[in-house]
């Protein structure tokens, strides 16, 4: 009896460790500039739409404020529990991607939001976690298998056929390309020889783009349904050949990223937020914020992701375990990918999508599990603490 209790509190004894004080100062800097710029970027839109200019900045604080608990509890949870519930975790991925195509709600042609009365919640944002700690689980079962092709990485890549079809379904297209990078990336750590995915990157790329084709030209729902893929490829290529229509938000963006110079017109003082630029406050907000703080603000932003990469891959390198490492690993590539793909769209470097800005753009579930994603990282920097 005394030996379990003993082997019972050397599994946890770790939380008493202090956190990484710099990723937590980072997190709170990134938290702290993108509700500055969310309430200067919001505040026209939400005067226009509610007749209160602070309506989307007061829910986004108090989303803020719960994830910060959330934060703050989740790095005092033993993170190696979540081991054992990994099956689990692909499960219920699954049910709750279903849910959203039977219940859910449709916008813009999508169904992303389930309503929960008081708030709405994205359900791909929890399954962004899930997937991480389902690959961290498997990966650390199978470690042995991880250098064959088979058996390694096709074999674990099959496990993704049902989340990103779904996904599909929705249609998300832009998180089924952050969940492939996050998956793809942790085969790599775990083990999985990086030749293999050079040469069925290439195959399955060749695969998807030709039955695409043949679906696109011969099946006239799913030309229906899948258009807008076209019409943002198309728009990427020549956004001034739909300068009023589909390629209005891109030239409003770089018109305000334009405008912006060195140090920026202002805090407050950008013009494009005033109904030129769409969603200023959601997947565009680094347009607002390149317009308000220039090359020097849009610089600072970007060495402070860099510092949070730096630290989570640092406390990925310091996990005691496998299974610490892989999520650590898999959280930093979630979110350092979500930030370069946003980046890239609000510059015109890639086709658009709707990929929201870390710790900066409107949604406070989206913030919340974010917040709680940075609890576990630094649960996991715990561990590794010496």
């Amino acid at each position: 009896m005394a030996k379990k209790k003993k082997n019972v509190k050397g599994f946890s004894s770790f939380l008493n460790n202090p956190v990484d004080f710099t990723l937590v100062i980072t997190v709170l800097l990134l938290l702290s500039l993108g509700l500055v710029m969310l309430l200067s970027a919001s505040s026209p839109t939400s005067l226009e739409k509610y007749g209160n200019g602070y309506y989307y900045f007061t829910r986004q604080l108090i989303f803020a404020v719960l994830g910060l608990i959330g934060m703050y509890f989740a790095s005092k949870f033993d993170y190696r529990i979540f081991q054992r519930f990994y099956k689990h975790a692909w499960w219920l991925s699954v049910v709750l991607l279903a849910l959203v195509l039977l219940i859910g709600e449709e916008s813009k042609g999508a169904k992303r939001w389930i309503d929960l009365g008081f708030t709405t919640i994205q359900p791909s944002e929890i399954v962004k976690f899930l997937i991480i700690v389902f690959y961290a689980g498997i990966l650390v079962k199978n470690r042995n298998e991880l250098g064959k092709f088979w058996k390694g990485l096709v074999k674990h890549l099959l496990f993704l056929i049902p989340i990103i079809g779904l996904l599909v379904l929705e249609p998300h297209i832009s998180t089924s390309m952050v969940i492939i990078i996050t998956c793809c990336v942790m085969l790599i750590m775990a083990g999985c020889k990086f030749w293999q995915f050079a040469l069925s990157g290439v195959v399955a790329a060749g695969g998807v783009a030709s039955v695409a084709t043949i679906l696109y030209f011969t099946v006239e729902k799913f030309q229906e349904r899948f258009q807008y893929i076209v019409n943002r490829v198309i728009t990427f290529i020549d956004p001034w050949r739909d300068a009023t229509g589909d390629g209005w938000q891109v030239i409003q963006s770089l018109y305000a990223i334009g405008s912006g110079g060195l140090f920026g017109t202002g805090l407050g003082e950008g013009k494009q937020k005033y109904l030129y630029l769409p969603e200023p406050h959601n997947d565009f907000i680094f347009s607002v914020l390149a317009e308000e703080l220039g090359f020097v603000g849009c610089v600072i932003v970007f060495l402070l992701f860099a510092v949070f990469i730096w630290r989570g891959v640092l406390i990925a390198m310091k996990a005691p375990d496998m299974f610490g490492s892989l999520v650590a690993i898999g959280l930093t590539t979630l979110i350092g990918i979500q930030a370069i793909i946003n980046v890239a769209v609000v510059t015109s470097s890639m086709p658009a999508t709707g990929m929201q800005l870390p710790f900066f753009s409107y949604g406070g579930t989206a913030l919340c599990i974010l917040l709680c994603e940075v609890g576990v990282l630094l649960s996991i920097s715990r561990a590794g603490a010496k």
